[in-house]
């Protein structure tokens, strides 16, 4: 099956793929990321302004979640990756509990809310994952978790540059939906 692609790879991932192994491993690419992090739930409120409750309840692509589902979705990987950082932090090489997120964004609360909680969240888990990450010494962000699922060490520094890219790709996930295909965003 070689050279045979999936048609819903680029709605998959509108920027690409994580790299994995990528690591912020200068002061300059972890205070750009950092930034991006402190900017993202100010990107992620313009991306959602003037979509209706049917706009939210639209899938961003097909067999996908709804805008509604990514948002409280965001709240949730968000919150356990500040808990994480936390963890690696004042632990010696914690071992982190994965949790199944595409049952939690089956959840009353993701697939029926409000967003302002979660967007109350994720402003909240923002500031604080800055204010931790800009307090962090060099030798910090070589600390690390252990992930279960994937059977290895992650350092914070790598930790930091797959949440940049989760915030980006889930945010054109919104502005690449079907419902900014009709409205400008």
């Amino acid at each position: 099956m070689s050279g045979v692609t999936d048609p819903l790879e680029p709605l998959k991932y509108p920027i690409g793929r994580f790299v994995r192994g990528t690591k912020a491993s200068t002061a300059e690419r972890r205070n750009e990321l950092i930034a991006r992090i402190e900017r993202f739930p100010a990107d992620l409120e313009v991306a959602l302004q003037g979509l209706s409750d049917a706009d939210l309840d639209t899938p961003y692509r097909p067999g996908g979640w709804t805008v509604r589902q990514l948002v409280h979705h965001l709240a949730d990987s968000h919150g356990q990756s500040l808990h994480r950082f936390k963890l690696a932090l004042t632990e010696e090489r914690p071992t982190i509990k994965p949790y199944v997120e595409a049952l939690w964004a089956e959840q009353e609360d993701a697939r029926t809310m409000p967003l302002e909680p979660s967007l109350a969240i994720i402003r909240g888990s923002h500031a604080r994952w800055a204010v931790v990450m800009r307090a962090m010494t060099d030798a910090e962000w070589d600390r690390s978790f252990i992930h279960p699922e994937q059977q290895r060490e992650i350092s914070l520094a790598e930790a930091l540059e797959l949440y940049a890219w989760h915030s980006a790709h889930h945010l054109a996930h919104i502005t690449r939906s079907p419902v900014r295909a009709v409205r400008p965003a």
